[in-house]
């Protein structure tokens, strides 16, 4: 029997330990029938931004190291990349390499992306993106392998397969679409488009240790204890949000996804290899993502417009700086697509009125100083979801 979706126990990244669960998680799932020899498979990998394996940030190596072994043993060549914020070229992605020690994984069969030319895309049949930059390698590739890594985050709810394929799109490109998508429900849609263009031919998760709290750069490391594979990255989002707490409907691609017909919202139509329940954290720290807002148009009139305009300011979270942790870098500044925040006397300041709640000045702030916030409405009578 052939499972939806596989969660094998691995308890650290010692590389005998990650490749066994990760050989049993596949084999749950028939995760390598795909692979044939000669055949150029993409591993695209969550690689966020420079940072070091052990802040759980990003992929560990062992996991990339692991999957690629097993892809070149089936007779496939291996070429290891992503899209993370900031520009798209040489010198910035080898940087992000080193520092996440995806030097490992070159081999014999195995690079690293060396190809930073962007394609343009049309997709007439998205909901969202029928038009967006794409990079080029995963264009040439025979096929995808999304491996991700399960994490909080601040306008998403949850990061793992289908937001991962965000880095389909080159890191100067993002803002862009954080700008013209602003809306979390819209910017879901986006995503879901980007991954349905993509179709990856398998998702692995990096569960062994996630990411909690002021995710997905600044948060905290967190020990799950387990990969997790499928073919469908639209199930195993819906098994992996179950492990930290969330369901379908806290999860804005998840609830485009239900929406759009593409995963059942009741996890138990999924069949599992594992028992989820051994790995889940009821007490995961997730951030404040805006799906605990409620996106339902109010009219079209004035006193609609005007409803909306008061719900979106009360529901909606914000991102919050907390001043003696800012270091006064202006990264926030420079990464903001609205332009909402300038810099004064070495503080960022947030034009609230010109913010579209993306968090991506949360999410690259180095030091975490940024932090996603509820509104004091929220705090006072929302859900007691962290």
């Amino acid at each position: 029997m052939s499972f939806d979706v596989a969660l094998v126990p691995c308890g650290g990244y010692d590389d005998a330990d990650v490749e066994a669960a990760l050989r049993e998680a596949l084999s749950q799932t028939d995760g390598l029938d795909f692979v044939k020899p000669g055949m150029r498979v993409a591993v695209k990998v969550n690689l966020v931004t420079a940072m070091k394996p052990d802040s759980a940030a990003t992929v560990h190596p062992s996991v990339v190291c692991a999957l690629s072994r097993l892809l070149v043993a089936r007779g496939a060549e291996v070429v290891v990349g992503d899209g993370p914020g900031g520009v798209y070229n040489a010198a910035y992605l080898r940087a992000v390499y080193d520092a996440c020690g995806m030097k490992q994984a070159v081999q014999p069969g195995v690079r690293l992306n060396d190809d930073f030319s962007v394609v343009q895309i049309e997709y007439p049949e998205a909901v969202r993106a029928k038009s967006f930059p794409y990079t080029a390698y995963l264009a040439k590739a025979d096929a995808i392998v999304d491996l991700c890594k399960l994490k909080s985050h601040g306008m998403m709810g949850m990061t793992c397969a289908v937001k991962n394929m965000f880095g389909t799109v080159p890191g100067t490109a993002k803002p862009e679409m954080h700008y013209k998508y602003p809306r979390a429900e819209d910017f879901a849609d986006a995503l879901v488009d980007l991954y349905e263009y993509s179709k990856p031919s398998l998702c692995i998760c990096d569960a062994v240790v996630g990411m909690e709290g002021n995710g997905p750069t600044q948060g905290t490391p967190r020990k799950l204890g387990c990969l997790i594979a499928s073919k469908n990255g639209h199930l195993l989002d819906v098994i992996s949000a179950g492990l930290i707490g969330l369901e379908a409907n806290d999860v804005p691609t998840l609830r485009a996804a239900v929406r759009r017909g593409l995963v059942p919202a009741n996890a138990g139509a999924i069949s599992v290899f594992g028992e989820p329940a051994c790995f889940a954290l009821r007490d995961f720290k997730t951030v404040p993502a805006q799906s605990d807002v409620f996106f339902h148009v109010l009219g079209s009139g004035p006193v609609g417009k005007l409803a909306d305009a008061v719900a979106g300011r009360v529901l909606t979270p914000y991102p919050r700086l907390t001043p003696s942790e800012c270091v006064g870098c202006g990264k926030c500044a420079a990464v903001c697509p609205a332009k909402a925040i300038t810099m004064a006397r070495g503080a960022p300041r947030i034009d609230r009125s010109r913010c579209i709640h993306c968090f991506c000045c949360q999410e690259f702030c180095p030091k975490g100083a940024l932090k996603a916030q509820r509104t004091v409405f929220m705090r006072l009578f929302g859900s007691g979801r962290r």
